[in-house]
């Protein structure tokens, strides 16, 4: 009968790590902030005197970025991270979980019922977490981040997305930060090839000063969605 173990993948990711449950599936996984409750039903396992939560790739695009090969990371321990598109937190608790105390996330959503559900299971119970509820297509309105962050991460169901990234870049990103991008392809042009979808919003990135690092696909844990990491060097 196997035993359960986990593996320390920090050399690449740091604070992420990979799971070997007792079936011998292996799965993604953060230490959880918040010992004792699951934001979205994730498994919590204990390991060694730490609770960790299972990491799900079909729910969570830096996941599946994780798992598609993805060789840069930039949210680390102890950075600071502008999340766009927050939705009820899924993907925000485990960069959370990431990032630590030392760290902190500001996250963005527009929706009011999906923001409450946020605030209940993510940010009231986190303290490295400050909800923004504001459009992240008007970055001037935010009234609540005090210097510039270390990443830019944005998942927004909108059209021009890169347009709504780099809006955000320009006010909060420090030079030398990084991004993270992913790229919906239908919400953007029902109507064009993913392909083709993907190449403009990366060409609107490059014309906005940001050095394209990564660009993954991310089939098929999501469908006709890629993912894009860039180096901001204005």
């Amino acid at each position: 009968m196997k035993t359960m173990s986990v593996v320390d993948v920090s050399e690449v990711f740091p604070a992420v790590y990979r799971v070997t449950l007792e079936d011998g599936a292996s799965r993604l996984a953060t230490v959880n902030l918040d010992p004792g409750f699951s934001v979205y039903g994730e498994k919590l396992v204990r390991y060694r005197g730490r609770e960790y939560r299972l990491w799900d790739a079909y729910r969570s695009k830096l996941a599946a970025s994780i798992l598609k090969g993805l060789k840069n990371l930039p949210i680390k321990p102890g950075c600071t991270v502008l999340y766009l598109g927050v939705a009820t937190g899924t993907t925000c608790s485990h960069v959370s979980d990431i990032v630590g105390l030392e760290g902190h996330v500001y996250g963005v959503e527009f929706a009011p019922r999906v923001m409450r559900e946020f605030l209940m299971n993510v940010s009231d119970r986190r303290r490295n977490v400050t909800p923004i509820m504001a459009d992240a297509r008007l970055p001037e309105t935010y009234q609540v981040i005090p210097e510039a962050v270390d990443v830019v991460y944005c998942d927004v169901a909108q059209p021009h997305q890169a347009k709504i990234l780099l809006d955000n870049v320009r006010l909060y990103l420090k030079d030398g930060g990084w991004i993270m991008l992913a790229i919906k392809a239908a919400s953007i042009d029902v109507t064009r090839e993913p392909s083709e979808v993907y190449r403009r919003e990366i060409e609107t990135l490059r014309k906005g000063g940001l050095k394209i690092m990564e660009t993954l696909h991310l089939e098929p844990y999501d469908k006709a969605h890629a993912m894009v990491t860039a180096e901001y060097r204005p």
